[in-house]
């Protein structure tokens, strides 16, 4: 069974930098796609970033795009999120997230696993 733990999550001044990790145990990391996906107070969960099973490709969401950077180690079994120049509108718990499928998504219905979330706080 497939289990997500995320560390890296803080306290940061807008502008600021963070880099989230996610543990992934199992034996099929590499067949697995990951995602990243957020959620902020008394908003729905939104995705942020998705890259496949080989690391090959990745998908990202627009408020992502040019800033965040995902990426995987699929020897060590895990899944990282860079996060430069942070805003203030970047505040939200991240969470990890696999899916039984090669191929990168943007739709949290497809995943499957889940890790418990890392809060992020960016101060301006």
């Amino acid at each position: 069974q497939v289990q997500l733990v995320e560390s890296g999550g803080g306290l940061v001044h807008a502008g600021g930098s963070l880099r989230l990790s996610c543990v992934v145990s199992g034996r099929t990391f590499g067949s697995y796609a990951m995602g990243w996906f957020r959620q902020a107070p008394g908003k729905e969960r939104e995705f942020v970033a998705s890259i496949n099973g080989d690391g090959s490709t990745t998908l990202y969401a627009d408020s992502a795009t040019g800033r965040f950077t995902i990426s995987r180690d699929n020897a060590k079994n895990t899944v990282a999120l860079q996060m430069n120049t942070l805003k203030p509108e970047d505040t939200a718990v991240y969470y990890c997230a696999g899916r039984e499928g090669f191929f990168v998504s943007r739709h949290n219905v497809l995943y499957a696993v889940w890790g418990q979330g890392t809060q992020v706080t960016v101060s301006s």
